[in-house]
């Protein structure tokens, strides 16, 4: 008994340090006021964007990607991994700037996805729920918010293979246990139900994926492998490959900045210095990377034959700024200022034109130039709905060390 309430005192503890770890300013980590304009006009226009997106889409349907060669906007039922980041992106620029229109779309789009609360066919409920309403339930607690994050966790729960020692990705033949470099995004929904409930077994789920993860997906360098197929049975590794980056061996851009993201947020959830200094070591691998651009918006593979002519990843570039706008706080003033620095820069590209559509260009996206699936050939060089929403994010990150 006593054990348990150490154990809740100590996530009552974690709960208030994840909630003030953007409210406490960082003194040598100054926004600069031309970049904050960019980005109160970036909120502007992205507003009258998901406005235009908003009346493109028939009930029931997400929008996943526009594809500008063909001017076709392509969407998506709520089963879809993606379907969360629509309402995500649509709450944090409600948080920006208080449209109530916004709000209003986010809440019939979420009155959608609610039923994927009770799925147990995918790890993704993190993406899906805690992003859409993981965001609405931190603007307007609700009991009923809370009831269905409470679901999507245990639905996420049953993905779990103590034998493994992770969540199960991608269903399969029976003798594999596919598990991706994703999965590290789904997590963050685990903690809070933790913290909500007092039911530590969410929290210990999450950490022993996380360091299956370190165990398993990383390499010497600190790149990560796409996907790790595991024996269910034994929890052996059988193979250790990719799915969406050029080879087995090389680096996928956006799997990099998953690891990058999710080893943050590990490290923000226990305060155990090793995923601190996991993320560090996986930061260092992507800013220190020879084939990393100078203006920081990666190729969609680290080792694609054809840089520097790959396509760029905005995805991953938004991905890793606001990622970094979270590491640079828990870290030394060095890299700290690093980090903060790489984030702004990012940010100022992403604002450029050769990145942010036009208003009422892009089928109401933000964004321009993502890469989903390469090898597959399936939304490549197209806005994608993740990229939106990670780019609200870091801006709203990012003007949060303005605060006073």
């Amino acid at each position: 008994m006593k054990t348990r309430i150490l154990f809740i005192a100590a996530l009552i503890y974690l709960a208030g340090f994840s909630q003030a770890c953007f409210a406490q300013a960082v003194s040598y980590l100054k926004p600069q006021a031309e970049l904050l304009n960019i980005i109160k006009q970036n909120i502007t226009d992205a507003d009258s964007q998901y406005k235009f997106l908003t009346s493109q889409l028939t009930a029931g349907r997400f929008p996943k990607n526009f594809n500008p060669v063909n001017n076709k906007l392509e969407t998506s039922n709520s089963g879809w991994w993606c379907s969360g980041f629509y309402a995500g992106t649509l709450l944090n620029l409600y948080e920006q700037n208080h449209d109530v229109a916004l709000l209003t779309a986010a809440k019939r789009s979420m009155d959608s996805l609610a039923k994927e609360q009770y799925n147990t066919h995918t790890h993704d409920l993190g993406f899906m729920m805690y992003i859409s309403f993981g965001n609405a339930n931190r603007l307007n607690p609700n009991p009923e918010y809370r009831q269905i994050l409470i679901n999507s966790a245990k639905s996420l729960s049953t993905r779990f293979n103590p034998k493994v020692g992770c969540i199960k990705s991608w269903e399969s033949k029976p003798s594999d246990f596919l598990v991706i470099i994703d999965n590290m995004m789904n997590l963050e929904l685990l903690f809070w139900a933790t913290r909500e409930t007092g039911d530590s077994s969410f929290y210990k789920i999450a950490v022993t994926h996380a360091n299956s993860t370190i165990k398993n997906h990383y390499r010497a360098d600190y790149s990560s492998y796409h996907v790790i197929n595991y024996n269910p049975e034994t929890g052996a590794v059988q193979q250790k490959k990719t799915a969406q980056g050029f080879a087995d061996e090389s680096a996928w851009a956006r799997g990099q900045v998953w690891g990058l993201y999710g080893f943050t947020v590990m490290y923000r959830e226990t305060k155990d210095k090793k995923y601190l200094e996991q993320a560090k070591h996986i930061a260092e691998f992507i800013l220190n990377n020879p084939n990393l651009p100078a203006d920081k918006i990666p190729y969609w593979d680290f080792n694609a034959p054809n840089i520097p002519n790959a396509l760029r990843d905005a995805s991953a570039g938004a991905i890793m700024a606001s990622a970094l706008l979270e590491l640079c706080r828990y870290t030394d003033k060095s890299n700290g200022v690093k980090y903060f620095n790489t984030a702004q820069s990012i940010i100022k590209t992403l604002s450029s034109s050769e990145y942010k559509a036009v208003p009422g260009t892009n089928g109401g996206f933000i964004l321009k130039h993502s890469v989903g699936h390469f090898p597959q050939k399936s939304e490549v060089d197209v806005a994608i709905s993740y990229a939106d929403y990670y780019f609200a994010e870091a801006m709203k990150r990012y003007t949060q060390f303005a605060a006073k």
